[in-house]
């Protein structure tokens, strides 16, 4: 598959309509939100396409892509969007709005898998076994084109997973429950920037 990659500096572009349903994935330095900064973010409309965004860490200001985060408008498809949206919301200051989420999906409807990867999903669903080399590289710096494809792959293939995981959850009965799992997500992502790391339901 060709894929269209355009690295975009600080922000995106002006006048880049990018449509209502997007996939979105982020590039941190670690899982501590405190400690490891926000680096890249990388927005795909479905089309085999990539826009991904090298941040200005100095600043993070990104008033485009923040007005896209924000707009309950525009669907984002994220996969494992908690620790996504938790950086999005330490660094870029805004709420993520309208979320849907290829885990959580894949949680309630794989029930005869026990692993929920997206390389995973994405050679179960598009039947293509993608590297994950580049997973624990360094996205702080200049980046090489390796790190650009494995970027993009994290976002290319999340509309049609989506797609096939609402199928599932549609013939099983699940998709209610995965509707209210949604609605649950920012509130779980507070409580991540709040330290409460443990399942607060456990006795």
């Amino acid at each position: 598959m060709s894929i269209d990659i355009k690295l975009h500096k600080n922000d995106l572009p002006d006048d880049l309509n990018l449509g209502n349903l997007l996939a979105i994935d982020c590039e941190f330095m670690g899982l501590n939100v405190s400690r490891d900064p926000l680096c890249l973010i990388q927005i795909s409309t479905g089309n085999s396409d990539a826009h991904i965004i090298q941040l200005n860490r100095s600043n993070y200001n990104a008033p485009n892509l923040v007005k896209i985060l924000s707009d309950k408008k525009v669907t984002k498809i994220f996969h494992y969007g908690r620790a996504d949206i938790a950086h999005i919301k330490f660094y870029l200051k805004t709420d993520t709005n309208n979320i849907l989420d290829t885990k959580i999906a894949s949680k309630l409807a794989r029930s005869y898998s026990d692993n929920h990867s997206l390389k995973t999903l994405i050679k179960e669903f598009i039947n293509i076994d993608i590297s994950k080399q580049f997973q624990n590289s360094d996205f702080g710096g200049e980046l090489s084109q390796a790190q650009l494809k494995y970027c993009a792959n994290d976002v290319i293939y999340l509309h049609q997973i989506h797609n096939e995981l609402t199928k599932i959850l549609i013939r099983e009965n699940r998709n209610e429950l995965y509707k209210e799992c949604l609605k649950f997500l920012k509130t779980r992502v507070d409580l991540d920037l709040s330290l409460f790391k443990e399942d607060i339901w456990s006795h």
